[in-house]
């Protein structure tokens, strides 16, 4: 009976580990193409919250960690929730470059430094383009949002931001 028991715990515990490795896209330009994907791989327990001094909001995120996942972003997705994001975490705050080819929606790009405070906003960015999207000031992550958000829910520079679950490199 306990080797049951033990058994059945130890699948849990796989399944639970197994759900929380994902690898997902982007929309970081150096240069690469990524394949198209299908669908989103399930999303990791990370979020990302911004408080605005008003309230608090709270995003479910997709983690970027590899050149590969920042190359693929959110290429290819025709929707993205409200409360859905992607954050993508680089080893050092530098000036982030980024482009929109094929991207099929349009996104808000909210570039945060490494004591976690927003500098910089790129709004409703326009799919399927190469122009490339950055702000004047180094960021060590970058939250993408559905277009128009930040504008409605009045994201700006200078906020504090909190991540839960993204693991920093």
């Amino acid at each position: 009976m306990w080797d049951v028991k033990r058994g059945i715990a130890l699948g849990l515990v796989f399944a639970a580990c197994t759900s929380a490795i994902v690898s997902l896209p982007a929309c970081k330009s150096d240069g690469q193409k990524a394949a198209p994907t299908s669908a989103p791989a399930p999303a990791v327990a990370a979020r990302v919250s911004i408080d605005t001094g008003e309230r608090k909001l709270v995003f479910r995120v997709e983690v970027a960690l590899t050149p590969e996942e920042h190359a693929r972003g959110l290429m290819y997705r025709t929707r993205l929730a409200p409360d859905a994001g992607m954050v993508f975490v680089f080893a050092e705050p530098q000036i982030q470059r980024f482009w929109m080819k094929n991207t099929l929606i349009p996104l808000d790009m909210i570039f945060i430094d490494s004591d976690r405070r927003i500098v910089g906003v790129v709004e409703n960015a326009a799919p399927e383009t190469e122009d490339e999207r950055r702000v004047d000031a180094p960021s060590q992550y970058v939250l993408e949002i559905g277009g128009g958000l930040a504008a409605r829910l009045g994201i700006h520079a200078g906020q504090s931001v909190d991540l839960q679950g993204v693991l920093p490199l």
